[in-house]
């Protein structure tokens, strides 16, 4: 599967390359027969590049998304469920008035002793 997923982003991104230079060039095409300005073709170019961006950013959202939904309906713990159950412990630990990492370096103290 991820070698699927990797070969359909490597597609995309050749894509958008391509895509990329066939507009530069078409752009630079306008300047050249003074249809748009210097100044004009960069705010063209940057709003592209800008857009593109964003649309990358909301890819990469979407992809960890998915990741995490993938996670969950395979049984796995995300970090958030791990994060969670850490605080959890951690408020029994103080109810309890216990650490076990208090515990766990004891341990450790005790064997290295003997």
């Amino acid at each position: 599967m991820s070698e699927y997923l990797r070969k359909g982003f490597l597609l995309g991104l050749g894509a958008a390359v391509s895509g990329k230079e066939k507009f530069e060039q078409k752009v630079k095409e306008l300047v050249e027969k003074n249809e748009l300005t210097q100044e004009q073709a960069k705010t063209v170019l940057d709003n592209f590049i800008e857009k593109g961006s964003s649309k990358k950013d909301e890819w990469d959202e979407k992809s960890r998304e998915r990741k995490k939904d993938w996670a969950r309906e395979s049984g796995l713990a995300t970090t958030d469920d791990i994060d969670e159950l850490r605080a959890r412990i951690t408020v029994l630990e103080e109810k309890l008035g216990v650490s076990l990492e208090a515990e766990a370096e004891e341990e450790t103290a005790e064997e290295n002793q003997d």
